[in-house]
């Protein structure tokens, strides 16, 4: 009886969400139409809501009636002329009650959205940015966040929360980093208020944004989105993946010797006769602690001046995989529960002592490798000095365990569920255009994004039903350990599917592989990235006449043992930044790259190897990480990774 009215429970929220309001008297307007909003400027638009059938509704601009309508069938809509920029406007809507929308401007409303390099907040990148942080006061910059969540019914009149924004230094963490320095630059060139609609959803595929209609051309993900809208189905799965999550977690836990223990591993009059020693930061696999997963535990003895017993100090423990806990001093300060967060631990004043101080660290991994990631920073931060935390530690395993079992149901990336949830909400509004940053959930399976990528613009052009709008996307960034040699790369097959979506009318790409990190797949970099899409939409929607992109490969010959490659995008000509140009290869006919020499010859560069006689395709920046990728324009931008071969002999 419980399971049952849970589920029934379950479905009526769902339906409460997807579907109109019940008939009432009141006239209500989606969420992101309301006070501090950022509409768009010099195009006609709609305003719409719902209301009681039959009701009848005048909207007012600061005081002057601008039409009237009724409610038909609980929605109503009505026609705004186009307005400039500006404001604050009062918007009233008028009916058996009033909607008033105070605070209103005028300007150009961007939509930013994709996966978690997208929704980083200012908050995550403030030790980068830190005077950005201080110094975010821009009254006509407004965001309004969306809600996270998934729908497999049907597409939704509304949102479930969320309210408007205006950025200042303290609501500015909260702000995707990549959209804030976006908006930070096309303000200060066109001086207009500018509005961010952020719906990004961290590890969201490209299929889960894409409506029922575009996944008819992807029939294996249509049928996953269909499966899920049966309600039981999808509580049955949801509860098995929790139980087994559950299940896993008290095992480790129940098992763990170090908790179990008295006195208990973190403490501090624990004995550490039976701990080993190890080299840290690394994955505990590559140490050879244990082969395989579980708890291991870390401690690492600091000495520390009189000058800082008692001061309030930062733990900075870099990136642990999966899931950690830390102790000073026997004292717990913090804990993630995955892998991807930086680890920055206030510690309280009056924890710390002169002399001999405990670092503690309890590391759950659940499956592959676990441990501390390397060429992160490991410090405690007190009184203005940084005390290294890098070299040996101690360690004592906890519990060995089997790799946790992947999720039936993985939340972050349904097929059709985000489309219904945070895009179709949206589509009656008018945009000045996207910014998009995702492709790192697809990167297994690039050639299916090298269709399904452009489809999604496609579908969202559609949706909005406003012509084809500027759609910016972000190319994905370095990641993983550089290769020493040319090898296959699904990150760089990905990176071509994004070039080749630039095919798409009025559509523009930011090249992030300078601003990436092997051993983060959310680099701290999000100013470069920002400015970089800023100037692709200076130039493709504003009209600015300026160099908004990084060399692009145009085309090919072959002279000789030669191929000669041409580009766009040159400005004021190919630069080179370092002694020679690297990261290109050639191949033959068997397909075996090779480095290349390359040199750059006016606007062209020439490539060739010895061991490649006849070469017929060449890459460049044709890795996970390209971490030697030196081809710029002189305007400081980074040319894009590619591939390309020469067309069959006829």
């Amino acid at each position: 009886m419980k399971i049952a009215f849970q589920l029934l429970l379950a479905t009526a929220v769902c339906l409460a969400l997807s579907l109109p309001s019940p008939a009432r008297a009141d006239v209500v307007l989606p969420r992101f139409l309301a006070s501090g909003a950022v509409l768009q400027r010099e195009t006609a638009w709609t305003l719409w809501g719902q209301a009681k059938p039959g009701e009848k509704i005048e909207v007012r601009l600061d005081g002057k009636s601008i039409g009237r309508t009724t409610a038909r069938s609980r929605d109503w809509s009505l026609p705004l002329a186009a307005q400039p920029a500006g404001g604050p406007h009062r918007i009233e809507v008028i009916a058996e009650n009033s909607v008033v929308l105070d605070d209103v401007y005028f300007g150009d409303l961007w939509l930013a959205s994709g996966q978690s390099n997208m929704e980083l907040p200012m908050g995550r990148v403030q030790v980068k940015y830190p005077d950005a942080v201080a110094r975010a006061s821009y009254p006509q910059m407004r965001f309004f966040r969306a809600p996270k969540e998934a729908d497999f019914e049907r597409p939704r009149f509304d949102f479930s929360a969320g309210q408007w924004r205006v950025v200042t230094p303290e609501s500015v963490r909260d702000m995707s980093a990549v959209a804030f320095f976006f908006a930070q630059q096309i303000q200060a060139h066109h001086s207009i208020p500018i509005g961010i609609i952020d719906n990004s959803y961290g590890g969201s595929a490209v299929e889960s944004w894409m409506s029922e209609q575009a996944l008819k051309a992807f029939p294996q993900h249509l049928e996953q989105a269909r499966r899920y809208r049966d309600a039981a189905y999808l509580a049955r799965i949801k509860d098995a993946d929790a139980k087994k999550n559950q299940a896993w977690s008290a095992g480790v836990d129940a098992g763990d010797q170090g908790l179990r223990a008295e006195p208990k591993w973190f403490e501090n009059d624990v004995s550490e006769a039976l701990w080993r020693s190890v080299e840290m930061p690394g994955l505990w696999q590559d140490r050879g602690v244990i082969a395989g997963n579980g708890v291991v535990w870390f401690r690492r003895e600091l000495t520390l001046p009189a000058s800082a017993a008692g001061q309030a100090a930062l733990l900075v423990l870099g990136r642990i995989v999966d899931a950690d806990t830390a102790y000073v001093n026997g004292v717990e300060v913090g804990h993630t529960t995955y892998q991807y967060p930086p680890r920055r631990y206030p510690v309280p004043a009056g924890l710390l002592r002169a002399g001999k101080n405990t670092i503690t660290v309890r590391v759950t991994n659940q499956r592959d490798k676990g441990g501390f990631v390397a060429d992160k920073p490991y410090v405690l931060s007190v009184g203005g000095e940084d005390h290294e935390l890098t070299g040996t530690w101690k360690y004592r395993v906890g519990v060995e365990a089997q790799p946790l079992a992947p999720d039936e149901y993985v939340g972050y990336k349904p097929p059709l569920g985000f489309y219904n949830a945070l895009l179709a909400p949206l589509a009656k509004l008018r945009i000045k255009g996207v910014i998009w940053y995702q492709g790192e959930t697809n990167s297994g399976n690039p050639d299916e994004y090298t269709r399904s990528f452009p489809a999604l613009i496609r579908d969202w052009r559609k949706t909005f039903n406003q012509g084809n709008f500027p759609f910016l996307f972000v190319q994905l960034a370095s990641f993983m350990p550089a290769s020493a040699q040319p090898t296959e790369s699904s990150w760089a097959a990905t990176r071509e599917a994004q070039r080749g979506a630039l095919a798409e009318p009025n559509t523009a790409m930011a090249v992030a592989i300078d601003a990436g990190e092997w051993n983060d797949i959310h680099p701290l970099n999000k100013k470069d990235v920002g400015e970089r899409l800023a100037l692709a939409a200076r130039k493709l929607a504003y009209g600015e006449s300026i160099v908004a992109s990084g060399p692009l490969f145009r085309s090919l010959e072959a002279h000789g043992n030669q191929l000669v490659l041409s580009f766009d995008q040159v400005g004021g000509g190919l630069l080179c930044k370092d002694d020679r140009l690297r990261e290109f290869a050639v191949a033959g006919a068997d397909g075996r790259f090779v480095w290349a020499r390359a040199e750059i010859r006016g606007d062209q560069v020439v490539v060739s190897s010895e061991r490649v006689p006849q070469p017929t395709r060449v890459r460049y920046a044709w890795a996970d990480n390209p971490d030697k990728a030196n081809l710029y324009n002189r305007e400081g931008l980074p040319a894009a990774p590619f591939e390309a071969r020469l067309p069959p002999s006829k």
